[in-house]
């Protein structure tokens, strides 16, 4: 063991990661992301809307949970798109498939605006709109998985937690653009003409923004990881759905348990809360809007923040604290709420942001270290998915079903703490951390070759411990 750690290390022992590449892949993937996040910004403000233009013969309550129960219907769609897209982007790569979902996001989100209401086409209207959905359902199963991948195989070790956060940051601003464009437009246009044709709007604007993140993605590199395990094959990686199932069975349990509080916390922070300042505080709708839209614009710098410390302090300790936290503040942020009042409504959603913000700046780091290269991006399509689906996207269904079930507008502050929970157990006993660590299987990647005398054998060598199972 002596001699082993006074091994010299050479540039073969390690990959080293042009920084530049590396910036650029974070920013054209983080605008995809964007893209993805847009769409749903725009659909969860104009719920209450989309459900009086496609739904207007059933009664308010439940015009706005037949409008979630379309949004939450497209989820299906993604793990079939997550399996599809995973595997060939485990094949032929991950920039190639990246291209694709993105075309697909946005003609789907374009045909939403297209679309005539209940009025004018009848029960052709809902099915159209469920149609486009599982499309958008479909090409978003094989995106942020996609992102997730090519951040982290193009991040030096040091860094991965600090850029990968980049891809978070797309999600809020993209976020904050839609719901930002429907505030204005609300704001501007008025109850009566927004309901008319103003929410169409929106929909067309994704037309040009999938055009401007395309050009972006062309200009991507492949992976470094992924160029080298395809020198290195023999010949093409023939991985299937059913060998990563039965060889990584422990892995996606581990990874669909921590995408559970993941998603739920970001599709309640986002997608649920805006109507739930509308239909049960009685906040109007500009009013809840704005509060959420300043509350996404202040978790910007706390999900850098979290992504930074994930590096340096180690992704654990910063996730376990965020999940002690909400478990901790769901209650009291759920009395703010309660006050119907702006400042104490705004204090109980920034604190539930700031807990959501911990989970985005580390989890796009943390989620792809548990999967090795070959089976990566099919492993993290078909775990975020399926775990979204499940969890994620039937969120804001199913915390509308609880209060309007139980009458107990408390009924998400206790969900959230449950699911959290869950949360607390899978990262305490079952996620090894991986701060400063090599994905599984590849050598460290660094970004200067000055940077070799820094690192010890035991650096160098630790991915070897674990061999990548046949």
């Amino acid at each position: 063991m002596e001699r082993k750690s006074k091994k010299r290390l050479s540039e073969k022992d390690v990959t080293v990661v042009d920084a530049k590449v590396a910036k650029q892949s974070v920013f054209g993937t983080a605008l995809g992301n964007a893209m993805e996040w847009f769409d749903f910004g725009i659909y969860s403000y104009l719920a209450v809307i989309i459900g009086k233009v496609f739904f207007p013969e059933i009664s308010g309550g439940f015009q706005l949970i037949y409008s979630f129960a379309t949004f939450a219907v497209a989820f299906l769609a993604r793990p079939i798109g997550g399996i599809v897209f995973g595997l060939v982007g485990d094949r032929l790569g991950r920039k190639k498939v990246l291209a694709i979902t993105l075309i697909m996001m946005a003609a789907s989100t374009l045909s939403i605006g297209l679309i005539p209401g209940y009025a004018s086409i009848g029960i052709a209207a809902p099915i159209l709109l469920l149609t486009a959905r599982l499309l958008q359902g479909f090409s978003t199963g094989g995106e942020y998985a996609g992102a997730m991948t090519f951040i982290a195989e193009s991040s030096p070790d040091k860094k991965r937690g600090f850029l990968a956060s980049g891809l978070e940051v797309g999600t809020l601003i993209g976020y904050i653009c839609g719901s930002g464009l429907v505030t204005i437009l609300t704001l501007t246009l008025g109850s009566d003409t927004m309901l008319a044709w103003g929410w169409r709007i929106p929909f067309f604007v994704a037309a040009p923004l999938g055009l401007v993140g395309l050009y972006f993605r062309s200009k991507l590199e492949e992976t470094p990881a992924f160029k080298k395990m395809q020198e290195s094959e023999q010949e093409e990686n023939k991985v299937s759905f059913v060998y990563i199932i039965k060889t990584y069975w422990k892995e996606l349990l581990i990874s669909m348990g921590i995408v559970l509080f993941f998603n739920t916390m970001t599709y309640f922070e986002f997608t649920y809360l805006p109507s739930y300042l509308t239909e049960q505080v009685g906040f109007g709708e500009s009013k809840g809007l704005v509060i959420i839209l300043f509350v996404m614009i202040v978790m910007i710098p706390f999900v850098i923040l979290s992504g930074y410390l994930g590096d340096k302090i180690g992704r654990n300790k910063v996730i376990v604290a965020a999940l002690i936290g909400v478990i901790a503040l769901s209650i009291p942020s759920f009395m703010m709420f309660g006050t119907a009042s702006i400042v104490p409504t705004f204090s109980g959603v920034l604190l539930l942001g700031i807990m959501c913000a911990a989970f985005e700046g580390v989890l796009p780091s943390l989620l792809p270290s548990l999967f090795f290269t070959k089976v990566r991006y099919g492993s993290l399509a078909l775990t975020f998915n399926l775990s979204t689906s499940l969890f994620g996207g039937t969120a804001p269904l199913i915390l509308a079903w609880l209060v309007k079930k139980t009458g107990n507008s408390m009924a998400p502050a206790y969900y959230l703490m449950v699911v959290c929970g869950i949360g607390l157990v899978v990262m305490l006993f079952f996620v090894k951390e991986t701060a400063g660590r090599s994905l599984r299987g590849s050598k460290p990647a660094i970004e200067k070759k000055e940077e070799l005398h820094t690192l010890q054998p035991k650096q160098a060598l630790w991915w070897k411990e674990e061999i990548e199972k046949p």
